[in-house]
């Protein structure tokens, strides 16, 4: 207790019943607690005491050290050396605040250092938003601007002196170039809204002209509505596609009403490309019953059906009943080219036999192939179903097409069957 004491007068001392911490450097005497019981534990709670001062200063250091961005720990610096000029201990302070002087130094370089960097890379940014905003794309340049403020944002500080100077170029390059932009689209908007406003315009006309009495007058006004509707331009193609929906069906009760008064019988226009679709069908059909020829059938029905791809990939709408027939003259051509392929091999002369037997040739071997290949559809549906392959895509479209070949393989038997029938009960 004598030592502890000892060591404590040499920072402190009591007086009246107080604790006092002894001045140091240009800092007086200060008193920093009261003696509850004696004066020895008095001194000794405040000897106890300094370690929680030494232990945050230890404690800024390793967290400076750790940390990246060291120069943000200045101002938790600054605020720990004001603290420990007012901490109510007894020890000695005076290597602490030694400590600290030594940081803020190096930390004050070190800020400066990186004041210099970001100042440079801050200056290229400017540079670079400048290029980017006189880029004629305004998509184009908007990205880009967005893309430099985001490392701007993330590049740190300059000397508080100029920060003000290159925050306000950098906004103001920013600021120019947003007010251009919506300068540019309001005035877009603007241009846009006046031909909406027309093309209404046009559309209300063309219902009026339904009811004139003078249906020539009419007619005339309606072709030049028509030109003047060329002549706009575009509009947001939602908004465009509604307007000419109604401008057409105006213009399609007009023409009816003026067809019935001038005695006009008008003929329903096909797309060409729809009309040939239609030609293509019928020609396959046509094809169908050349059972001597079918091999080079099939190499056309092949070459249609790409360009049916082709074609039916530009027409919005194709009747079904059309891409049905077409599908079914494939398949009847493409089943019966096999048929006769297989036949061939044990019947090269075929075509010379009379056609009952021809028939009954046809008939044998279409009924085999399609027994044989039901067979074969039902082994692959359980094996898919026993390993879990019935949701599988690809599987299903296996499925699908081996249907429609057993399905066609069937039909043409029939069709086999009946032809005999014909033939006998002559």
């Amino acid at each position: 207790m004598e030592n502890t004491v000892q060591s404590a007068a040499q920072y402190g001392y009591c007086k009246d019943g107080k604790v006092y911490l002894r001045g140091y450097l240009d800092y007086s005497d200060r008193e920093i607690g009261v003696v509850r019981n004696t004066e020895e534990e008095a001194l000794q709670y405040f000897v106890n005491r300094f370690s929680i001062a030494e232990n945050k200063v230890n404690t800024l250091f390793e967290q400076v050290e750790e940390a990246q961005n060291k120069g943000s720990y200045l101002t938790k610096l600054l605020q720990l050396r004001k603290s420990l000029v007012e901490f109510d201990g007894l020890g000695n302070f005076i290597p602490l605040l030694h400590k600290l002087d030594e940081l803020e130094l190096n930390l004050r370089e070190l800020i400066l250092t990186n004041q210099i960097k970001n100042l440079e890379i801050k200056r290229a940014l400017i540079e670079e938003s400048k290029e980017a905003a006189k880029i004629e794309d305004w998509q184009a340049a908007t990205e880009a601007l967005m893309e430099i403020k985001t490392k701007w944002l993330k590049t740190g500080p300059v000397d508080k002196s100029i920060q003000d100077t290159v925050e306000g170029e950098f906004t103001n390059i920013n600021d120019d170039f947003f007010m251009r932009r919506r300068e540019y689209f309001a005035e877009k908007n603007r241009i846009i809204d006046e031909k909406i406003a027309f093309l209404q315009a046009l559309v209300e006309e063309a219902f009026q002209l339904r009811r004139s009495d003078d249906v020539d007058a009419a007619f005339a006004r309606i072709k030049e509505l028509q030109r003047e509707w060329k002549t706009v331009g575009q509009v947001p193609p939602k908004k465009q596609s509604q307007l000419w929906k109604q401008f057409k069906k105006a213009n399609d009760w007009f023409f009816e009403r003026y067809n019935r008064a001038k005695g006009i019988v008008s003929k329903p226009r096909v797309d060409p490309r729809v009309q040939q679709l239609i030609d293509m069908t019928t020609e396959l059909e046509k094809l169908l019953p050349d059972q001597q020829n079918i091999p080079a059938s099939a190499e056309k029905a092949k070459a249609y059906l790409v360009q049916w791809k082709e074609i039916s990939a530009q027409v919005k709408t194709i009747d079904k009943a059309l891409a049905e027939r077409f599908r079914t003259v494939c398949d009847k051509i493409f089943e019966m080219n096999y048929l006769l392929r297989v036949i061939s091999y044990r019947h090269p002369a075929l075509h010379e036999k009379p056609r009952i037997e021809q028939l009954k040739i046809m008939i044998n071997q279409m009924d085999y192939m399609t027994k044989k290949e039901k067979n074969e559809l039902e082994t692959f549906i359980e094996n898919a179903q026993y390993s879990n392959q019935m949701q599988d895509r690809q599987v299903i479209g296996k499925i699908n097409t081996q249907k429609r070949k057993i399905s066609m393989k069937e039909i043409l038997l029939v069709e086999f069957k009946k032809e005999l029938e014909i033939i006998l009960g002559q």
